[in-house]
């Protein structure tokens, strides 16, 4: 589901400089309040950072399952270890961490305290205090566990990669490996007490046992189709769907399996059902259908979103949650008659580029000609008119109101009151452009590649725009990153580990020597002198004196990095791929990594804001930690001595 960088417009890059030019996509969505003073607490001067979501929200990770144990109370789970809880029916969710980076499929709650979720590399955590902590379990496996369920606090069964089975009848303290008898992935399991037990997998098959496990019996499903999900109700009743619309349904514990028919041929993911009559199940583009009489008939539910739906469980027949991809949320409370966003996204492009003036104001950019704009530190994003559907791949502001978007077929569009309006101009190109540099509301440069005569393409002008001049440079790669530090000084940076040097605003270009051919995405220069370079590998130089030399440095990462931002000559940020973030306070001495809180691609970074795939936007925010007040050493009172 996840968009890959290099994948720029479909075109290949050529010349051996396979530029990687990027449009990614998600942490900690921890409540901000950490932190009212208790009685007796002093405030620390120690502050922990954090990266906090800011779209979507309340976090942007794909869910791929929920368990809802009554009407109000739920946890979901997802990519990079995501876990959230709700105690109001969904009005409001809190991140709970799990310990984990690992993708969590499935997860299983008995009671309000006491739940299971599962996923890759065999993970299994597991929470008895409703997710306010939760312990890694031993699972015995390396393959990755999709889905689990749990009849009581003690007995459960998750299933998975190869056809892995595991079981414990101890909450978890030991899980024991069950023989499946096939090697397929199993994708979904249903245990509606502690012997009754049904695994769905790829070309119909279904495996079923009534011993707890001790054995797994292939049923006649009657179907070739890949099974997703499954719901019992009872021992007897039960319903698996998947690909195509796929639904069958039981009525004798798995001995006949029948079609129905669902009305649609959209990929159902999950089922839930409450009752023998009573259920409900989502799949792909937002589709979800109900029955209220055991899938005699299904009709289709207006969801409300195009995103996959991929999980669902419903507490009753009224109250539900159904949850997917980049975070969505979606309940009803009527049985589906409506359902409601819980999740929201000012958009959910791809934002490639971001960049702020100050704290306060910042500019992203994206997919589809996507603008967004917030005056307020994120706390709040805008969706603004571009008049484009042309992806934007670079922005650059000098101040609140003055900026310049670039990106696909030579698009260049500009701003003078802080993006109310936005105004095409005249590019002179119809190659991409990939990275803008401004020093002042005058003075800019764009920077692209010319596939046709595979050469670089630097644009100039000197009147905000109004005229933009090609520039003679030299180059056989793609560029890719510009940074300007006033209207003559600037380095350009791109494929094969090409930079580019000029001191007299662009009128004559030097290469310089970066001593690597891998391809540089970004550069962010504070002065004329103080410099950093990003780019494949994890690869991070470093110049001091305006580029006369270039020093690699330890990025503590081989991810590609396709974004740095330095506030000063010491202090920068680099984001890249998988959620890849590292941050100095030294000048690149030392990097040190930080947790993004998700695995999707982020693109850019400007001051403290990075941006990524799926119109991811994270901030990274100080929290003061409380320190407790030192209880008072209690005065050693001398203890008679013994009689004799």
């Amino acid at each position: 589901m996840k968009r890959r960088i290099g994948e720029t417009a479909n075109r290949s890059l050529g010349h051996g400089a396979l530029l990687l030019v990027l449009l990614f996509l998600m942490i900690d969505l921890t409540p901000r309040a950490l932190g009212q003073r208790k009685i007796g607490q002093k405030r620390s001067v120690d502050a922990q950072a954090h990266w906090v979501w800011q779209n979507p929200l309340p976090q942007g990770n794909t869910l791929y399952g929920v368990s809802f144990i009554d009407a109000n109370t739920g946890t979901a789970t997802g990519d990079n270890g995501t876990i959230i809880r709700t105690t109001d029916g969904g009005n409001s969710w809190a991140i709970q961490s799990s310990g984990t980076t690992n993708t969590l499929y499935g997860v299983s709650f008995t009671d309000l305290n006491h739940g299971t979720a599962v996923g890759t590399s065999g993970a299994i955590v597991r929470t008895t205090d409703g997710g306010n902590t939760w312990s890694s379990q031993t699972s015995g496996t390396t393959n990755g566990l999709l889905a689990v369920s749990f009849t009581d606090v003690n007995t459960g069964t998750a299933v998975g990669e190869n056809g892995i089975i595991v079981r414990t009848t101890d909450g978890g303290n030991t899980w024991v490996n069950q023989t499946s008898g096939t090697t397929n992935n199993l994708n979904a399991v249903s245990f509606t007490d502690a012997n009754n037990g049904t695994t769905v997998s790829w070309y119909g098959l279904i495996l079923r046992t009534t011993d707890g496990g001790a054995n797994w019996v292939s049923q006649a499903s009657g179907t070739e189709s890949f099974l997703y999900g499954v719901s019992f109700t009872d021992a007897n009743k039960g319903t698996a769907v998947g690909e195509g619309g796929t639904i069958l349904r039981t009525t004798d514990g798995g001995s006949n399996w029948v079609s129905q028919t669902s009305g649609t041929t959209s990929f159902l993911w999950g089922v839930s059902f409450t009752d023998a009559d009573n259920g409900t199940a989502v799949g792909s583009d937002g589709t979800i259908v109900r029955t209220t009489n055991g899938g005699n008939t299904w009709i289709t539910q207006t969801s409300g979103t195009t995103n996959t739906l991929i999980a669902v469980s419903f507490a009753d027949a009224s109250n539900g949650t159904t949850v997917g991809f980049v975070g969505t949320i979606l309940r009803t409370t009527d049985g589906g008659n409506n359902w409601v966003s819980q999740s929201r996204a000012v958009t959910t492009n791809s934002l490639e580029d971001v960049s702020f003036t100050d704290a306060n104001n910042g500019t992203a950019v994206g997919d589809d000609g996507t603008i967004l704009r917030t005056t307020n530190a994120g706390e709040t994003w805008v969706n603004q008119t571009s008049g484009t559907t042309n992806t934007l791949l670079g922005v650059s502001f000098t101040d609140a109101n003055n900026g310049t978007a670039v990106g696909e077929v030579g698009t260049i569009l500009r701003t003078t009151d802080g993006g109310n309006n936005w105004i095409p101009q005249v590019s002179g190109t119809i190659d991409d452009l990939w990275g803008v540099s401004f020093t002042d509301a005058n003075n800019g440069t764009a920077v692209g590649f010319d596939f046709n005569t595979v050469t670089g393409v630097i644009l100039r002008t000197t009147d905000g725009g109004t005229a933009w001049t090609s520039q003679s440079n030299g180059a056989f790669v793609p560029l890719v990153g510009v940074s300007f530090t006033d209207a003559n000084t600037g380095t350009v940076v791109g494929g094969a580990g090409i930079i580019l040097r000029t001191t007299d605003g662009g009128n004559n270009w030097v290469p310089q020597a970066s001593g690597t051919e891998s391809d540089l995405l970004r550069v962010s220069f504070t002065d004329a002198n103080n410099g950093t370079a990003v780019g494949q590998f994890g690869t991070i130089l470093r110049t001091t004196d305006g580029g006369s030399h270039w020093l690699p440095q330890q990025s503590g990462t081989t991810e590609l990095l396709a974004g740095v931002s330095f506030t000063d000559a010491d202090h920068g940020i680099a984001v890249g791929v998988l959620g890849t973030i590292v941050r100095t306070a030294d000048g690149g001495n030392t990097w040190v990594t930080e947790m993004s809180g998700t695995s999707y691609d982020i693109s850019r970074v400007s001051l403290n804001t990075a941006v990524g795939y799926g119109g991811t936007i994270l901030r990274r925010e100080l929290v003061t930690r409380p320190t407790p007040t030192p209880r008072p050493v209690p005065t050693p009172r001398p203890r008679p001595t013994p009689l004799r």
